[in-house]
C-alpha cells in the first residue's frame, strides 16, 4: 500500500528521492526494518496481554522434566510474528503481483488454522486443540489454492513451467510433475507446516532456523525473478518472482524481532499460530520459485526433526509387535529432545542447530553453480 502510494507520487510529481521505491532491494530493507519495529512495539504489549488473560503454556506430559519450568510462559506469540510479516508485506510489496498475493493467502490461511488450534487448546482448554482432520483440511485447502493458481498462471504456461521444477546439482534438467503437481503442492504445504511445528520445541529454535531459511529463499527468488541473474545461473526465469524478496526479508526481520523475546529463557512462545504459518510460507516459497526439490537440503533441520519422529514411531511399533515391548532409537523425539536428555544445554542445542542451518544454506546456494 505504501509502495503504491509512493510510486504514484513519484510518477505524478517526481519529487527527489521517491524513485527509490522502484528498487526491490530498498523495499526489502524497508520491510525488514518495519518488521523489527512491529515486533518490538507489539512484543511487550502482547506478552502482558496474554499473561493477563491467562493464555499461557502448561507442562505437557511426556516432555522433558526441565520443561516444567516453562509452564506459565505466554503462548500464541505467533500473533507478533504474523503481524511483523504481513504488515510490512502489505506496505512495501507490489500487491498487484500474483506471487505476493499467494504468499499472503498461504501465510494468513495457515496462521488462522494455527490460531484456532492454539485458541481451542489454551483458551477453551480442549486437550487436543483443533481436531486433527480439521487441521489437515485447512492445510489441504491452502495447498489446493496455491497449486491451482500456479497451475493456471498464463505466464508460467507460456514458458511451460507451470508443472515443472529444477533439480539441484543438475544443469539443464527439469522434472515435470504433470497431473501430480497439485497433489505435490498440497504435500509440501502440509509437510513443511508440520515440520516447523515439530521443530518449535526449544527457545528460539524454530524462529531462528526459519529466519535463516527465509533469508536464503529471499536470495533465490531475487535471482529467479531477474532475467540477467537467471540466465547467468541457467535457471528458470520467473517474471515477477523477485517481488517475493520483500516478503522473505520481512520474515527475516520478524524472526529477529521475535527472537528478542523468544531466545532462552523465552518470554513467549509462538504456538501453532506462528509455526504452521512459517512452515507453510517456506514450502510455498520453494514451490513458487520452482525449487521444490531443494527443501530437504535447505530445510534440513526441519527435515531431520520430522524424520526422527517417523523413525521413532515406526521402530517403536515394530519392536512392540515383534518383541512385545516397544524400543526407541532416540531418547526422545523430535531430535532436539534427544540431545536434551543426553545432557546438552538448551542454548547449546539451539546454537548448534543454527550452525547446521547456516551450513545447509550455503550448500543450497552452491546448487546454483555446482551443476
Amino acid at each position: 500500500m505504501l509502495y503504491h502510494l509512493l510510486y504514484w507520487i513519484d510518477q505524478l510529481y517526481h519529487p527527489p528521492g521517491f524513485g527509490v521505491v522502484k528498487y526491490l532491494t530498498f523495499r526489502a530493507a524497508a520491510a525488514a526494518i518495519t518488521a523489527l519495529f512491529i515486533s518490538f512495539i507489539l512484543g511487550g504489549k502482547v506478552i502482558t496481554m496474554l499473561k493477563n488473560k491467562g493464555i499461557v503454556t502448561t507442562y505437557r506430559e511426556g516432555a522433558p522434566e526441565k520443561h516444567k519450568l516453562k509452564a506459565g510462559t505466554p503462548m500464541m506469540g505467533g500473533i507478533i510474528v504474523l503481524s511483523a510479516i504481513l504488515i510490512p508485506t502489505l506496505l512495501w510489496a507490489d500487491l498487484t503481483n500474483t506471487y505476493v498475493l499467494l504468499i499472503i493467502v498461504v501465510t494468513a490461511g495457515l496462521g488462522f488454522v494455527g490460531f484456532m488450534d492454539d485458541y481451542l487448546k489454551i483458551v477453551k482448554k480442549k486437550k487436543e486443540g483443533l481436531v486433527g482432520w480439521y487441521k489437515i483440511i485447512g492445510q489441504i485447502t491452502v495447498g489446493v489454492i496455491l497449486g491451482y493458481v500456479l497451475f493456471s498462471m498464463p505466464e508460467l504456461r507460456a514458458i511451460h513451467a507451470n508443472t515443472t521444477t529444477t533439480i539441484p546439482f543438475l544443469k539443464n534438467v527439469e522434472f515435470n510433475f504433470g497431473i501430480f503437481y497439485i497433489p505435490l503442492v498440497i504435500f509440501i504445504i502440509t509437510a513443511t507446516s508440520n515440520a516447523v511445528n515439530l521443530t518449535d520445541g526449544l527457545d528460539g529454535l524454530a524462529i531462528g532456523t526459519s529466519g535463516i531459511v527465509a533469508f536464503t529463499l529471499g536470495l533465490i527468488v531475487y535471482v529467479s525473478g531477474n532475467i540477467e541473474f537467471s540466465r547467468y545461473l541457467n535457471i528458470i526465469y520467473l517474471r515477477g518472482n523477485g517481488e517475493l524478496i520483500v516478503f522473505c526479508i520481512a520474515m527475516v526481520g520478524a524472526a529477529l524481532g521475535f527472537l528478542w523475546y523468544n531466545s532462552y529463557p523465552a518470554q513467549i512462545f509462538m504456538g501453532d499460530t506462528g509455526s504452521l504459518a512459517l512452515g507453510g510460507a517456506i514450502g510455498a516459497l520453494t514451490v513458487m520459485a520452482k525449487k521444490e526439490l531443494i527443501l530437504p537440503i535447505l530445510g534440513g533441520v526441519f527435515f531431520m526433526e520430522t524424520v526422527s519422529v517417523i523413525i521413532q514411531r515406526l521402530y517403536f511399533k515394530y519392536t512392540k509387535k515383534k518383541y512385545g515391548t516397544g524400543k526407541r532409537v532416540f531418547k526422545m523425539a523430535p531430535l532436539h529432545h534427544h540431545f536434551e536428555l543426553a545432557g546438552w544445554s538448551e542454548p547449546k542445542i539451539v546454537m548448534r542447530f543454527y550452525i547446521i542451518a547456516i551450513l545447509l544454506m550455503i550448500l543450497s546456494l552452491t546448487t546454483f553453480k555446482v551443476r
